[in-house]
């Protein structure tokens, strides 16, 4: 799992006046069990960040265009180069709207402060988007949570979109005896936080109790409140580190912020460190300890009163600062632990649900060629359908150039826009899991992109037959086909290796074309056949018949095949004025022979084939195929015959003339391992366990 991480514009990622953001982020990216796989993404002009696994984005400030929308470009085109599975936004609502045309990541929203403070966040109406348009949200209180949803009335969104993930802090031993008798205040130093409050009560305390001290860490250059006292120290900004190690002196520590403070970092630190902790009653204050002492009301004398209790009294003074510390338990391992708990929860959403429920609903758009009435009924879309039915799962299939067929007339001439509606409510009665895609070209971008808007869970898939080699035909159009949806796809599969091709599909994966034991019934290597070799092109498929005027470079080499074998008995089809055939007619024809020729358009390239290997393996005929489809990785010689070029074809083809009791073993081993480790039940379940990233316990012997 890779994570990319997305601070706010400007946010300090370094020891150099680090907000609590990014020592939030630091901390919890340090303890996490991703931490070799996560990015954190920043733009600050502090050049030592706490992390090397850190990336500044360097952004002048404009005048004229969003700052904002800038920033989000620049990460997007440098989180490209990683391509994370989980974006992580903290602080920063309005910047999930420049996020909305990522695809295929899992998208988590921080909230550091009040919801109703921030941009993007304030009005219902941005609320409900972020609730449609992130997968998870994380609230630094229940505080914060419950703020996010006054007005929204549902608790299910509460329950499944958002989790309450409280700030964190390390835990060192405490020796309570060294505790000294020390009074902070830690954060800005204005009005907001309290600090002037603060400051009239301390001044009074160190007055009345001279062996009493006070520590004040913070800075505010907006607004000046000054204190003098001979016992007060007024430290600045301070290292976090060695705010930590202060606070392990301290006895105690005093956050009396005026602002609903969300959460609170310096009561929560403080209170880890072994501190009696005095806190206001705003905001999420009162969850960071279960024993602090909470103002009855906020001003100087309350303060005062409550501060000089303590003092007073040392044993509720020890046995505060004793509970603070037992009770403390959001330390950075528990609240990694929690955060990891949930990106895990998302990678393996759906290897779970696959494991555990079997059946998925899966929307299967391809061509089934229903207008052609059975004649090609033999087609791998119904064989991939078959092996998803056959492994328990409910599918749906829609036939898209059936349906723009049937649905043109004079106000939709191609019959797009129907078919568009027609997927749009196909998909909403059926809500299916997985939407797969099998050449189904006349599906709009801009369906598949309302669907994913809706429905952030769902996989989409395509496979892809057609040859993609720069040496094959159609390459350029069939290049553009493949790459046409890529942006909105997550997982290709395609009967040519990728790694062979000169275009670059990311997320593809090669699959055989697969047999299907309901349609490969033959057994040619029991028979007398009476011809020796089978050959058929089925160029015409929509026509079913030829085209005048219409070539295809195998048919020179099939007729100088036939020059130099005389002997050899061949029947051919698609070719030389002999109509091709179909369905049933194509079964009873290539019962006829012992000897199949697997022969693709254009150059071979590697582990490409047109869908007739499995028709000529299938069916039990010795099949001849080209060497260079490097086939061989996963067929010997004893079950398939490779060949380097024609002499070594018409060689090849006479002496398995003569052998036939070697040819038909041949035959029958070529036939029952196909059937075997290529068939459509093992080639659906591997598609599912990409699309859905779980591991089969079935043996793909293709997947290196």
């Amino acid at each position: 799992m890779k994570i990319s991480v997305l601070l706010p514009y400007k946010e300090n990622f370094s020891p150099n006046y680090a907000g609590a953001v990014s020592l939030f982020v630091k901390d919890t990216v340090l303890n996490s069990r991703y931490f070799n796989s996560t990015y954190v993404f920043g733009s600050m002009i502090f050049k030592k960040p706490f992390l090397n696994n850190y990336i500044n984005i360097n952004l002048k400030r404009s005048l004229l265009q969003s700052n904002s929308k800038n920033y989000i470009k620049k990460f997007i085109d440098e989180e490209r180069k990683i391509n994370s599975d989980i974006l992580e936004v903290h602080n920063r609502p309005n910047y999930i709207k420049y996020l909305k045309n990522i695809r295929n990541k899992k998208i988590i929203l921080y909230f550091h402060n009040d919801p109703l403070s921030m941009s993007g966040s304030i009005s219902i109406k941005d609320r409900l988007y972020l609730l449609n348009n992130i997968d998870k949200i994380l609230f630094n209180s229940k505080w914060s949570q419950k703020r996010f949803f006054i007005d929204i009335e549902n608790d299910k969104l509460l329950k499944q979109k958002t989790s309450v993930c409280y700030q964190s802090t390390s835990k060192d031993k405490i020796n309570f005896k060294k505790k000294e008798k020390l009074i902070s205040f830690v954060g800005k130093l204005n009005s907001a936080k309290g600090y002037d409050l603060f400051g009239k009560a301390i001044i009074k305390i160190l007055d009345k109790y001279p062996d009493w001290k006070s520590i004040v860490i913070g800075d505010e250059r907006r607004e000046k409140i000054l204190f003098n006292h001979k016992n007060l120290e007024i430290k600045g900004y301070t290292n976090h580190d060695e705010v930590l190690r202060l606070l392990k002196k301290i006895s105690i520590s005093v956050v009396c912020s005026r602002w609903e403070e969300p959460f609170g970092r310096t009561s929560l630190e403080a209170a880890s460190r072994g501190s009696a902790v005095i806190i206001s009653n705003r905001g999420g204050l009162p969850e960071t300890s279960q024993s602090a002492v909470v103002l009855k009301e906020l001003n100087s004398n309350e303060i005062f009163n409550e501060i000089e209790k303590l003092i007073l009294d040392k044993k509720k003074l020890t046995n505060l600062q004793r509970l603070n510390y037992k009770n403390f338990f959001f330390d950075h391992k528990y609240i990694s632990s929690l955060i990891d708990d949930i990106r895990t929860e998302f990678i393996n959403l759906n290897f779970f649900y696959f494991k555990k429920d079997k059946i998925l609903k899966i929307m299967h758009i391809t061509n089934v060629n229903e207008r052609f009435n059975g004649r090609l009924h033999y087609n791998t879309g119904r064989r991939i359908n078959n092996g998803f039915i056959r492994n328990g799962h409910n599918v749906l299939t829609l036939s898209d150039r059936d349906a723009v067929h049937y649905q043109k007339n004079f106000r939709d001439l191609n019959g797009k826009k129907a078919l568009q509606i027609k997927i749009l409510e196909t998909f909403n009665n059926f809500k299916p899991d997985v939407l797969i895609l099998g050449h189904a070209d006349r599906v709009s971008n801009n369906t598949l992109s309302i669907i994913k808007e809706n429905h952030k869970d769902l996989k989409i898939a395509q496979w892809f037959l057609d040859p993609l080699s720069k040496y094959g035909p159609d390459h350029i159009n069939n290049s553009k086909r493949i790459l046409d949806k890529i942006d909105l796809i997550d997982k290709t599969f395609l009967t040519t290796n990728p790694s062979a091709l000169p275009i670059k599909i990311p997320n593809s994966f090669f699959i055989p074309n697969p047999s299907d034991r309901s349609f490969e019934i033959l057994e040619n290597y029991k028979k007398n056949c009476s011809f020796d070799v089978f050959f058929a092109m089925s160029h015409g498929v929509h026509r079913g018949a030829l085209k005048s005027g219409k070539e295809d470079d195998r048919e020179k080499f099939i007729n100088k095949l036939i020059h130099l074998n005389k002997k050899i008995k061949f029947d051919v089809y698609g070719m030389n004025n002999v109509q091709p055939i179909w369905a049933d007619q194509f079964l009873k024809k290539i019962s006829n022979s012992y000897m199949g020729l697997n022969l693709s358009r254009g150059k071979p390239i590697k582990y490409y084939s047109s869908d007739r290997i499995v028709q000529l393996v299938g069916n039990g005929l010795l099949t001849f195929i080209d060497k260079n489809t490097f086939l061989s990785d996963f067929f010997s010689s004893n079950e398939i015959v490779f060949y380097e070029n024609i002499k070594d074809l018409s060689y090849k083809l006479n002496k398995y003339k003569k052998d036939k009791k070697k040819g038909k073993k041949i035959a029958k081993a070529g036939r029952d391992k196909y059937l075997k480790y290529f068939n459509s039940d093992l080639v659906s379940e591997y598609m599912l366990s990409k699309i859905l990233d779980f591991k089969s316990k079935k043996n793909f012997i293709w997947d290196n």
